[in-house]
């Protein structure tokens, strides 16, 4: 049974929000600061509590709380009915939103059947860019751009820059490779008006062991995540975490919905895709290497699952194609990736001063001769 809570400031019982800028946890109304050690401390002395106070009654999990929601399944097919645990209202989510924000009071929501579990990250990256400087950055990048609609630069638009955490699958592979191959070199020299090939060739043997470290992987079958998450890496993975629910709070996070059963093949394959370029790179001083064979056997395997900072900007281009529009923003490092729609209003006007610029130029200099 899922149900949503919110992190609670100790000392008022307002929402906490993360800050990504000093990496810990702020109450809008009463300005207290926690850090994540003194947050957990306390939620675990309200959690055994709660445990002395209803064991009688009933059993609770580490992620319950005093107010428990059950889900509803609505008509629209993947989306689901929560409760809110603050104000009571309804919130409607997706299949896959572990965090979001109650639309009535604004106060984050995190919805714990799906961070529990199979579903609990061992891992998380928090966010280290906070959305003032997302914003910054976000409007000097698209200021580079040319004939952008001017509604992309409204405020509301801006508003609606949003830090998710997406899910992604973490690989460690540990792998023994077996090259065996004919090596072949060339040495060229000139002698008077006489030039010489000499033509070597040798049996060439690599044998050895490699290790494979953070090969990240989508776990969300929504499609335009893959190609963010290919323009914003690499991430940091050296700042990650372990998981604690309260990083998630102010920001939206996903829950997967591709196992990795499902990418095995796939992540063996570009394994030992890379195994077998670094044991033909190991032999780079031939210069030609022919009838190559390799052995690759994935000897151990480690999984993690991780959320991942993004900041997104999505622009519905309703006056042009129609298209949906994404911009995204690493979490951590600031890199940015997306596609920016054109205004071909705009464009035309630029393009036809340009015109009349060239006309009045030609006929001047017409006149003149």
């Amino acid at each position: 049974m899922d149900s949503t809570f919110t992190h609670k400031c100790p000392n008022c019982s307002g929402p906490l929000f993360f800050d990504a800028k000093d990496q810990k946890f702020h109450c809008e109304y009463c300005l207290s600061i926690f850090s994540e050690e003194q947050l957990t401390a306390f939620e675990q002395a309200q959690k055994e509590a709660h445990l002395q106070d209803s064991a009688p009654q009933t059993t609770a999990t580490a992620e319950d709380t005093p107010q428990e929601n059950t889900t509803a399944q609505t008509d629209a097919g993947d989306m689901e009915l929560f409760t809110c645990s603050s104000c009571g209202a309804e919130i409607v989510t997706d299949a896959t939103t572990a965090a979001t924000y109650c639309y009535f009071c604004h106060n984050p929501v995190v919805l714990s059947g799906r961070i529990s579990g199979k579903f609990l990250p061992n891992q998380v990256l928090p966010f280290a860019i906070e959305k003032e400087e997302a914003v910054q950055k976000f409007l000097a990048w698209t200021k580079k751009k040319r004939f952008i609609p001017r509604d992309f630069f409204n405020k509301q638009q801006i508003e609606k820059m949003t830090g998710v955490y997406f899910p992604y699958w973490l690989v460690d592979s540990e792998v023994s490779g077996d090259m065996h191959a004919e090596g072949t070199t060339l040495r060229v020299w000139r002698t008077g008006d006489t030039e010489y090939t000499e033509t070597k060739q040798f049996a060439v043997r690599r044998k050895g062991k490699l290790s494979f470290k953070e090969l990240i992987k989508n776990a969300l079958s929504k499609n335009v995540q893959q190609k963010m998450v290919e323009g914003v890496q690499p991430f940091p993975m050296e700042k990650a975490v372990p998981f604690k629910s309260q990083y998630l709070a102010g920001f939206q996070a996903e829950k997967r919905d591709i196992e990795f059963e499902a990418l095995k093949n796939d992540v063996e394959q570009e394994i030992k895709g890379y195994s077998q370029s670094m044991l033909e790179d190991s032999a780079s001083a031939y210069t030609h290497l022919s009838k190559v064979q390799t052995s690759i056997t994935i000897d151990d395997q480690e999984l993690n699952y991780v959320l991942l900072p993004i900041w997104l900007v999505t622009y519905n281009n309703r006056s042009g194609d129609d298209k949906v529009y994404y911009y995204a923003m690493n979490g951590q490092t600031g890199k940015v990736s997306g596609e920016l729609p054109i205004s071909y209003k705009r464009l035309g006007i630029t393009g036809g001063i340009i015109f009349a610029v060239l006309l009045v130029l030609f006929l001047i200099g017409g006149y003149m001769i």
